[in-house]
C-alpha cells in the first residue's frame, strides 16, 4: 500500500505534464490543418524552396 503514495502523485503529475502539451499544442495550432499537412508532404506540388519570382 506504500507504493500507492508514490505511484498516485507520479501519475498525476504525468496527466497535468500531458494536459500541458496538448493546451501547448492547441494555443500552437499544430490541428489547424492535418489533411492538408498530409497531403503537402506526399505532393510534388510543395517543396521547401520558396516560389521563383
Amino acid at each position: 500500500m506504500d507504493i500507492l503514495a508514490i505511484l498516485i502523485p507520479v501519475s498525476l503529475g504525468l496527466g497535468a505534464v500531458g494536459l500541458g502539451a496538448f493546451l501547448w499544442a492547441l494555443r500552437h495550432r499544430q490541428f489547424d490543418d492535418p489533411n492538408g499537412d498530409g497531403q503537402r508532404v506526399l505532393s510534388d506540388r510543395w517543396d521547401d524552396r520558396p516560389p521563383p519570382d
